[in-house]
């Protein structure tokens, strides 16, 4: 049987082909789509499995690897930045090993195009001292899902799997093996020596972890050192590549012309980490000259070393930030031709795009523009998520890491309490999916330390950037099941704090009232942190679109001043500026336009009107 799938379908694919029974995830572009495609896969085969949206990523590497040290086979799934969060539980499991196949999917944003930093999770690979596959296309990545499977369990290593953005949201027509049901039942054989290993036992474990990888790099199985195309005859130059920046090369090898086409062999490299020894040698001693082509470190060309000889991102010859295009890839093959003096191409711009805003009718939009009239003056400290869109707004100021807002709005008052300045108005802004990811420990250190600021908390009642997964105040579970719903209101107050108030961001003088209530209680003798609750849902909800009050919005053209403040103060796509007989006005795009009223408040000519 074949069937056209997604890369991120594929990786689930092969988890299931593979006997994985135990699956925990965050939800991060470019990941989001691999835990629903597990569950909607077995579901269709009948075929039991458990997998579960976790509050954040250490937790779901945790859970998946308990899972493993019982013999089942489990992943645990996120975005390269998740991978940050999860860091110490990685590492740690790397020493401890696992007895059933444990792999970590790792999605990496080179660009970035929907992330904080373009990390490549090979170098965490490195660190942690974990194996990592690369794959070059869906079909890869079902295969090498279950390679890293089953390496797992041979070496009792966790294994990293890391597609990146262009292979997640990649399509290819596969062949779909047989999904027989696990035979595997859980057994936990007591070892407290190694699952509880005190630092004696650990350097030995590191010992032993060394070995594996002196091993695996000697494994005859990720020995890249014949080409892919084995019968072209000796040429000048090599090629090293993995992962889609192979297959970016091996197109464009195709193209070029004969004549120049021949002076290159491409090689590809599945296993990055650790590099194998052998095929490294044997290329060294075989060419004069090697690129390698990766996404996004050097890591395969720090492993190879001999500067001298190859070339690649430390030189220049790739860039050192952004993703691969073709255009890139063949600049820099150009380069690599003419040998020396190399062509540095870190100076490439990219095109401008249109920049991001939050979609029509967003409450977060009421809740930014709301916070603005209310602490003018104020420090703004932002998040991670759709929402971090208000620094379009001006209403963000910082944008740190997940959770970070709390953090730093207990610093920033810390910081100015301490030396004696006056404080300003001070805000953290997070939404209800990233203060359960990490906002929870972050308020119970800010309310620790006695700080005082403004929390505003914007609640759409799910996690809208990755796509709408439910978060724990639902309690809907990752398979549909219905499980308890955690009240926001019920851990804030848990974290000690006594001022909390819930506010429809729509109703505007409501929201700028509450806000200035909460300011003026951070600042009274037996205030502390106040918390606003702006609770409406998202609108990519079907089921929350059915809730908007579908106002008709018009805007007075006579009265309109073409001042533009609306337009940059709220934002909305569907205010369009335009030109009238040379002046310019703004106008209401009635397909954009989700009737939801809000921009009659913005405008200061109160041109903008209900009709």
């Amino acid at each position: 049987m074949r069937q056209v799938m997604l890369g991120n379908e594929a990786v689930a694919r092969g988890l299931l082909e593979n006997g994985c029974t135990f699956t925990y995830a965050y939800p991060g572009t470019p990941s989001s789509e691999i835990l629903p495609a597990f569950l909607k896969q077995a579901k269709s085969e009948n075929i039991a499995v458990h997998g579960h949206w976790s509050v954040n990523e250490k937790i779901a590497l945790e859970s998946a690897f308990t899972a493993s040290i019982t013999g089942m086979r489990s992943a645990a799934i996120m975005k390269q930045v998740g991978l940050n969060v999860a860091a110490d539980a990685f590492l740690s499991s790397a020493y401890l090993g696992v007895t059933g196949g444990f792999v970590v999917v790792s999605t990496d944003d080179p660009g970035p195009n929907s992330s904080q930093t373009e990390q490549d999770s090979r170098m965490f690979a490195m660190l942690a001292k974990v194996p990592v596959f690369d794959p070059a296309t869906p079909e890869e990545a079902a295969k090498f899902t279950g390679l890293a499977l089953k390496l797992s369990e041979e070496l009792e290593l966790p294994v990293l799997l890391r597609p990146t953005a262009t292979l997640c949201h990649a399509r290819q027509n596969l062949n779909l093996n047989k999904i027989s049901p696990s035979q595997r039942k859980p057994e936990f054989i007591r070892q407290p020596q190694r699952w509880a290993a005190t630092p004696k036992n650990r350097f030995a474990q590191h010992q032993a972890l060394n070995q594996k990888l002196l091993k695996l790099a000697a494994d005859p199985r990720f020995d890249f050192s014949r080409s892919t195309d084995p019968d072209k005859p000796q040429t000048p130059y090599a090629i090293i590549a993995s992962g889609c920046a192979w297959s970016l090369t091996a197109d464009l090898l195709n193209d070029l012309p004969e004549n120049q086409a021949e002076q290159f062999t491409l090689y590809k490299v599945d296993l990055p980490y650790p590099l194998h020894r052998g095929a490294r040698n044997h290329l060294l001693d075989k060419y004069e000259k090697i690129m390698v082509i990766e996404e996004s470190m050097p890591v395969i060309e720090y492993q190879i070393g001999n500067q001298e000889r190859v070339c690649g991102r430390t030189d220049g010859t790739i860039p050192d930030a952004g993703a691969l295009t073709p255009e890139i890839i063949a600049a820099a093959l150009d380069s690599f031709r003419k040998k020396l003096p190399l062509k540095l191409l870190n100076d490439i711009t990219l095109p401008p795009g249109k920049r991001p805003s939050l979609c029509p009718g967003c409450p977060h939009r009421s809740s930014f523009f709301a916070l603005k009239k209310a602490l003018p003056k104020g420090i703004y400290a932002g998040d991670i998520g759709c929402y971090t869109l208000g620094i379009n707004l001006g209403a963000l100021d910082t944008c740190l890491c997940m959770g970070a807002s709390i953090t730093q709005a207990g610093s920033f008052y810390q910081t100015f309490a301490k030396s004696g300045e006056p404080i300003p108005p001070i805000a953290a802004i997070i939404g209800d999916s990233t203060f359960f990811h990490s906002g929870i420990p972050a308020l119970v250190n800010a309310r620790w330390e006695g700080s005082r600021f403004v929390l505003l908390l914007l609640d759409n009642s799910t996690t809208a950037m990755t796509g709408n997964q439910p978060t724990p105040a639902a309690g809907t579970r990752a398979d549909g099941t219905q499980g308890p719903g955690l009240a926001l209101e019920t851990l804030i107050k848990g974290c000690g704090i006594d001022k909390i108030t819930v506010v429809d961001p729509y109703d505007q003088e409501k929201m700028i009232t509450t806000l200035k209530e909460a300011q003026t209680y951070t600042t009274s003798a037996e205030g502390g942190i106040a918390v606003v609750i702006a609770r409406r849902g998202c609108l990519m909800i079907a089921a929350e679109r059915r809730l908007l009050p579908n106002l008709k919005v018009t805007i007075a053209e006579t009265e309109c001043t073409g001042c533009g403040y609306c337009t940059k103060a709220f934002e909305c796509p569907a205010l369009v500026s335009y030109d009238a007989d040379g002046e310019k006005r703004v106008m209401i795009d009635p397909i954009t336009c989700t009737g939801c009223g809000q921009c009659v408040v913005t405008c200061p000519q109160e041109a903008i009107k209900l009709g």
